[in-house]
């Protein structure tokens, strides 16, 4: 059955109809069929796809070009379709990550004389790998679809701008000894036991509270996983701690990783995964116009989106969107109607 979606309906309706539409990551071609079957009448528009990833784009030739982007995949269905309204709430999978921004996207999209020309970005798989990444491939295939002076990510951050984001890596400490059997343990030496001593650095670690560009980063650095042992009369021989370092962006990544090799001098230490910080950007004129139409105390971003990806294509961007992170995932995920048609009325303010 075709999927359709009817732009003259409020956002609300708009956001129940893209809801309906199943698009776990991996298999968004129904939404993103159905998005750019809306789009292409509108003569405004030029719209490109790559794979289930669309942008479409204004060429008014504005002083200014906004990019304005969000994911249409979601976390696998929980029995928590078709949407539903319950009062304010709108439930189901994905409203609130992120198809209720999406919906707001949608209607922006009619908007026919901006001003600002504005770029539209719909990409897929952002909630599985990164390397799988709509918005990373369009990063390598068609960087040029994605110029612009300022840019709009709109994942949840119920109704407040939240400025760049923290950058994130993991790495494995791992302690060496020497096995035995157990009935035998001083012919040996422990990597379990030695691993303690890892954790005493992790315990004691103190996490700085960055300000930067006005905003507060909190970072975090953690155990998420251990490993070792042999057999249960063995003496294991080998102990890898996995932790993961959440940083401030007034960090590259390579001081990241000089921070943690610092921390755990002495020891053994293999990086697995990183991906940089991204600076908040709100001192950029545009995104100063923007946290003033869009109005609230902005604060920081805790945790990595691909702000980090304009970032690195040397846009300034911001996270800004309808949902709330808190509900993001949840068997009983949902999103305030009220807050999704204030900030269609706050985008369409700032850009009408």
């Amino acid at each position: 059955m075709r999927a359709d979606l009817d732009l003259s309906t409020d956002v609300g309706a708009l956001t129940a109809r893209l809801v309906d539409i199943e698009s776990v990551s991996g298999d968004e071609k129904a939404i993103v069929d159905a998005i750019e079957e809306a789009l292409r009448p509108l003569r405004h528009l030029t719209v490109d796809r790559d794979g289930e990833a669309l942008v479409a784009r204004t060429a008014l030739g504005r002083d200014e070009r906004v990019v304005i982007a969000g994911h249409i995949d979601t976390v696998p269905v929980a029995g928590n379709l078709p949407a539903r309204v319950e009062g304010d709430l709108i439930h189901g999978c994905g409203t609130s990550d992120m198809k209720c921004a999406v919906a707001v996207m949608l209607k922006l999209c009619l908007i026919e004389t901006p001003n600002r020309d504005l770029t539209f970005v719909f990409y897929d798989c952002e909630e599985i790998e990164a390397e799988r990444s709509g918005l990373l491939r369009l990063t390598r295939n068609h960087p040029e679809w994605l110029a612009g002076d300022f840019a709009v990510l709109m994942e949840p951050t119920h109704g407040l701008i939240e400025g760049g984001c923290q950058g994130t890596l993991r790495a494995e400490i791992t302690t060496r000894g020497v096995r035995a059997h157990s009935a035998r343990s001083w012919q040996g030496s422990n990597a379990v036991h030695a691993a303690a001593s890892i954790l005493d650095t992790l315990n004691a670690y103190e996490p700085r509270r960055p300000v930067v560009e006005g905003l507060e980063y909190r970072e975090g650095l953690n155990a998420v996983a251990i490993r070792g042992g042999v057999a249960g009369n063995v003496i294991p021989d080998e102990c890898v701690v996995t932790v993961n370092y959440r940083f401030a962006p007034d960090l590259s990544l390579d001081q990241a990783k000089d921070h943690v090799r610092e921390v755990f001098a002495g020891l053994e230490v293999r990086f697995t995964d990183a991906a940089p910080a991204a600076r908040p950007g709100l001192t950029h004129p545009v995104a100063a116009r923007f946290a003033e139409a869009v109005g609230g105390v902005p604060r920081a971003k805790y945790g990595w989106t691909d702000v980090a990806r304009f970032s690195a294509l040397g846009i300034p961007a911001v996270n800004y969107g309808p949902g709330d992170p808190n509900v993001a995932h949840r068997r009983d995920e949902y999103a305030e109607l009220s807050k999704i048609f204030d900030c269609e009325r706050r985008m369409t303010a700032w850009l009408a």
